[in-house]
C-alpha cells in the first residue's frame, strides 16, 4: 500500500486528487497540508511514502518543505505538481530533491501511474517537459566538477547521455544493445559518482555541466 500525502493551498485541487487516488485499491491517503508548515508536521506523524507538492503555498513554500523532506536519510519520495508555465521555480524544487514534476491538468491515470512509479523508487521523467524545463533554466546552477564527469567510463557517460535525454532503462538498453539489468547497474554507478539522488538530478547535473546541451 502506497502512502499519499497531499500538499496544495487550494482545497479544490485536494479533493480532486483524493477522489482520484481513493479508487485505487493500492493507495491510501494519509492526510492533506494546505502550506508547507503543515506538510511537514503531517508528514512527520503519518510517514508518507510520496508527497504531492505544489510549489506556491503560503507560510513555507513547496521548495523549502521539499528540501526538508528529503534531507539525507529520508525515504519520502516528493513528486512536484506544477502549471508549469506559471510556476518559476521547478528547477529548484528539483534541485531540492524532488522526484519528478507533474502537470495540475494531467489525465489521473497519469497521476496515478505516476505515483507507483515514483514509490517505485523510479523518477518521473517525462522527456517533453524535462527538455522544456532544461531549456529554460540550464546553466543557473554550480556545475558538475570536470573531474567528476572524467571519472565516469566512455560507457557510463553514454548512459548517462542518452538518461539525459528522457531516456527509460528499457529505450537506453535496446539503444546501447544490452540488458536492461546491465543498464540499471550503470545508472547507479552514475549516481554515485555524481552524488546526486536520483535519474531527476542526473538530469540537471547533465545540462549544469554542460555535458548535455540543450537542442543538442
Amino acid at each position: 500500500m502506497t502512502r499519499v500525502l497531499i500538499a496544495d493551498d487550494q482545497r479544490l485541487v485536494r479533493t480532486g486528487f483524493r477522489l482520484i487516488l481513493e479508487l485505487e485499491d493500492d493507495m491510501q491517503i494519509v492526510g492533506e497540508a494546505a502550506d508547507g508548515a503543515e506538510c511537514l508536521r503531517l508528514a512527520a506523524r503519518q510517514q508518507p511514502d510520496v508527497v504531492l507538492m505544489d510549489i506556491r503555498m503560503p507560510v513555507l513554500d513547496g521548495i523549502a518543505a521539499t528540501r526538508e523532506l528529503t534531507a539525507p536519510g529520508s525515504a519520502v519520495r516528493v513528486l512536484i505538481l506544477t502549471t508549469f508555465d506559471a510556476d518559476e521555480y521547478v528547477y529548484d524544487a528539483l534541485r531540492a530533491g524532488a522526484t519528478g514534476f507533474l502537470l495540475k491538468d494531467a489525465p489521473s491515470e497519469q497521476l496515478v501511474a505516476a505515483i507507483r512509479q515514483v514509490a517505485a523508487g523510479d523518477a518521473l521523467l517525462a522527456p517533453s517537459i524535462t527538455r522544456r524545463l532544461i531549456e529554460r533554466y540550464a546553466g543557473r546552477a554550480d556545475t558538475v566538477a570536470s573531474s567528476v564527469v572524467d571519472a565516469l567510463t566512455d560507457r557510463e557517460r553514454e548512459v548517462w547521455r542518452l538518461l539525459a535525454r528522457g531516456l527509460s532503462n528499457a529505450e537506453i538498453a535496446s539503444r546501447l544493445y544490452v540488458g536492461e539489468t546491465t543498464v540499471k547497474t550503470h545508472v547507479a554507478r552514475v549516481l554515485a559518482k555524481l552524488g546526486v539522488r536520483d535519474r531527476v538530478q542526473a538530469v540537471v547535473a547533465a545540462y549544469e555541466s554542460g555535458f548535455v546541451r540543450p537542442g543538442a
